[in-house]
C-alpha cells in the first residue's frame, strides 16, 4: 500500500483550498475572459473551462485556481449568485478527489 508524503498531502490541500468551481457560465465565454473575471480577487494561476468532447465548445462550467485560499474565498463571496453576461452563476470551493495510488491493492 502506497502512503502519501506529508508534503504531497499539504500541497494538495493548498491547491484544493485555492481552487473554485464555477457553474452556469455562458457557452460563449473563453478561458481568458474567465481569468479576467476572477482576476480582481487575486492572482489567477489557472482558469479553464470544461469542453464538450464532440463540439469542443464550453459546457458552461470550469475551474479557477488562485494563488491562495483567501483569494478563492473572496471570489466566492464576490461572484457567487451574481449575474455575469446575462447568466446567474454559482461559485463554490472545488471538490477534487486526491489522486489514486499507482499500485492499488487488489484482494
Amino acid at each position: 500500500m502506497q502512503r502519501w508524503s506529508t508534503e504531497l498531502v499539504t500541497e494538495m490541500a493548498k491547491k484544493v483550498g485555492a481552487q473554485v468551481f464555477v457553474s452556469r457560465l455562458s457557452a460563449y465565454i473563453t478561458n481568458g475572459e474567465l481569468a479576467k473575471l476572477f482576476s480582481r480577487f487575486g492572482e489567477v494561476k489557472d482558469a479553464h473551462l470544461i469542453l464538450d468532447q464532440r463540439t469542443r465548445r464550453p459546457k458552461g462550467f470550469g475551474f479557477v485556481t488562485f494563488g491562495s485560499e483567501d483569494e478563492a474565498q473572496k471570489a466566492i463571496k464576490g461572484l457567487d449568485g451574481r449575474i455575469v453576461a446575462g447568466r446567474l452563476i454559482f461559485v463554490e470551493p472545488a471538490n477534487t478527489a486526491p489522486p489514486k495510488p499507482d499500485n492499488p491493492r487488489s484482494d
